[in-house]
C-alpha cells in the first residue's frame, strides 16, 4: 500500500514550486481596486446625486449614467422667454475619476447656435473648469450635476460677455 505525503519543506526554507514550474500567486482583495491603482473617488458621490436626481427631480432637467456611472446622458428644457424655450437639448457629461474635486467634462450633443457653445458642443462655463490656486476656473467640489445642469440651463438665457 503506497501512501503520498505532501512535499514538506524545512524551517525557514521556501515551498517546493508546483511540477510544472509555474509559480502561483494568491491575492485577497477587499475592493475592486486591483493593485497599483488608486480607487476612485467618484463612485459614492456619483451614486449619490443619482439618488438625488431620480427621488427629488428639478423641472427641466434629467440625467441617467449610460453603460457606466462615468457616462452620463442629460436633457435641458430651453429656459422660458428666451428663443431656446420648449426646445430640448441633449447633453453628455463624462465625469473624471477624481471627480467631485475636478468638473465634468459636459457637451452639447444637439446641435445650438449660442455664444457660449462651439461647434463641437464644447461649453465656456467658468464652473466647468479646474479652480484652484492660480486657476482661472470656479470649480468647487461643492457643486453637483444638479447645480451644473442649471447653470447651463441659466447659462442659454443669459450668455456670457
Amino acid at each position: 500500500m503506497a501512501t503520498s505525503a505532501a512535499p514538506s519543506t524545512a524551517q525557514g526554507s521556501k515551498p517546493a514550486a508546483p511540477a510544472n514550474g509555474n509559480v502561483i500567486k494568491r491575492y485577497i482583495y477587499t475592493s475592486t481596486t486591483l493593485p497599483n491603482q488608486t480607487k476612485p473617488t467618484h463612485t459614492p458621490s456619483l451614486q449619490s446625486e443619482l439618488m438625488a436626481l431620480m427621488t427629488s427631480p428639478t423641472p427641466g432637467i434629467s440625467a441617467f449614467p449610460t453603460a457606466d456611472l462615468t457616462h452620463w446622458n442629460a436633457t435641458l428644457l430651453g429656459p422660458a422667454d428666451t428663443p431656446y424655450a420648449s426646445l430640448s437639448f441633449k447633453l453628455t457629461l463624462a465625469f473624471p475619476a477624481n471627480y467631485p474635486y475636478a468638473p465634468p467634462e459636459v457637451l452639447f450633443k444637439t446641435p445650438i447656435y449660442h455664444p457660449n457653445v462651439d461647434m463641437s458642443g464644447r461649453i465656456c462655463l467658468d464652473i466647468l473648469k479646474p479652480g484652484g490656486q492660480g486657476k482661472e476656473g470656479a470649480w468647487s467640489a461643492a457643486l453637483n450635476t444638479e447645480s451644473v445642469l442649471l447653470s447651463i440651463q441659466s447659462l442659454l438665457g443669459e450668455p456670457n460677455k
